[in-house]
């Protein structure tokens, strides 16, 4: 199960909307074939096992880090694929909160009599997906706060204008937690103090390693005073402004609006 959960970790930057899993599978004590998801749409990790495996599925222990999926969305369930190929015996790290699956990929399985456990190295699995296991369980986004400041708790200077106080590798760190997220998120006052671009950039990634695919630029601005010159409304990929209702703007900018002088959290989220 540790070698599945280190192959669910490749599709880190990839697999959005979907959870990151890995699968293994074991004949005998020998690996005979392993995968991971890649992509949204694209072939689930068991069923990436399966072709690797061929034949020698037939009678394997199958290690998933997530509850095989037993409903038919953009690929077919791979509850069916495990059955299909003959697997002896199927151990999940977890139980897929999606109410779409919730323990009938298990129920499947069993029915088709195949053995079944769950719940080895749970906790290290639910670590792979924070943000799918809370809009699952909760219908919210886990939110993550990046905060810069320097050793006396200052995120400015005393005059109140901005310093760029991170270094080269807190830069590259904040690269790969954007990748890692659907939105980044912030407020107007930063975008008219520091003109934030908010995207990937390719040149602060290794080589042939940049994600390609850019999270929304969210801008929390009620009146809708960010300029149409701002570089958070010039990267690629969706950039939207929420504001509240009668606020106005006059160029093509992506607005929401939502309702109150103060929109509660849950309204933007």
């Amino acid at each position: 199960m540790a070698h599945a959960i280190v192959l669910a970790q490749r599709g880190l930057y990839t697999t959005h909307p979907n959870p990151r899993v890995g699968c293994v599978l074991v004949q005998a004590g020998e690996l005979v074939g392993q995968g991971w998801h890649e992509r949204a749409g694209e072939a689930h990790a068991e069923v990436m096992a399966l072709r690797e495996a061929g034949s020698k599925a037939q009678g394997a222990v199958a290690y998933v880090t997530l509850e095989p999926c037993s409903h038919t969305g953009r690929t077919p369930p791979c509850a069916d694929a495990l059955i299909a190929a003959g697997v002896q015996r199927v151990v999940a790290a977890m139980q897929d909160p999606n109410p779409k699956v919730a323990g009938q990929g298990l129920a499947r399985l069993r029915a088709a009599g195949i053995e079944v456990l769950c719940g080895l190295m749970e906790a290290e699995a639910e670590a792979l997906n924070p943000g799918f296991l809370r809009r699952m369980r909760g219908g919210l986004p886990w939110v993550r706060v990046k905060l810069a400041s320097s050793l006396d708790g200052r995120t400015a200077m005393a005059d109140g204008s901005s310093h760029w106080i991170t270094g080269e590798a807190a830069r590259r760190d904040v690269q790969r937690w954007r990748a890692r997220s659907d939105v980044v998120l912030t407020g107007v006052g930063t975008v008219l103090c520091d003109n934030p671009a908010l995207n990937l950039r390719e040149e602060l990634w290794p080589a042939d390693s940049f994600p390609g695919r850019q999270p929304w630029r969210v801008v929390l601005d009620s009146h809708l005073r960010t300029p149409s010159t701002a570089q958070v409304l010039k990267q690629p990929g969706r950039c939207l402004l929420i504001g509240v209702e009668g606020s106005q703007r006059h160029d093509e900018t992506d607005v929401r609006r939502v309702a109150g002088d103060r929109p509660q959290p849950e309204a933007v989220l």
